[in-house]
């Protein structure tokens, strides 16, 4: 599985991050190319920055992390939810 990342990113009113003491949600949207295929996916911006970490420590780039996540899941199962999932076992 090939995945590319482009860093176009839009946010939403959904998501999690605290700022000022307030709970601030918004979702950020990033266009990937998985298997061949465009698609977009729509993440809060603290499982963005996990799956950033996780990438790092394993001294992997961001779209290998996602190949990898995205070749590892049932296709029935939403790629955000594989990456969400991934994000919090492995944070």
């Amino acid at each position: 599985m090939r995945a590319s990342l482009t860093f176009q990113q839009k946010t939403s009113n959904y998501g999690g991050e605290v700022r000022s003491g307030r709970l601030e949600m918004a979702l950020v949207k990033r266009s990937l190319t998985v298997g061949g295929h465009r698609t977009s996916v729509a993440l809060e911006g603290e499982f963005w920055r996990t799956l950033e970490d996780i990438a790092e420590r394993r001294g992997i780039s961001m779209p290998r992390l996602i190949a990898d996540i995205d070749g590892s899941r049932s296709h029935h199962d939403p790629l955000a939810s594989a990456l969400r999932v991934y994000a919090l076992l492995n944070r």
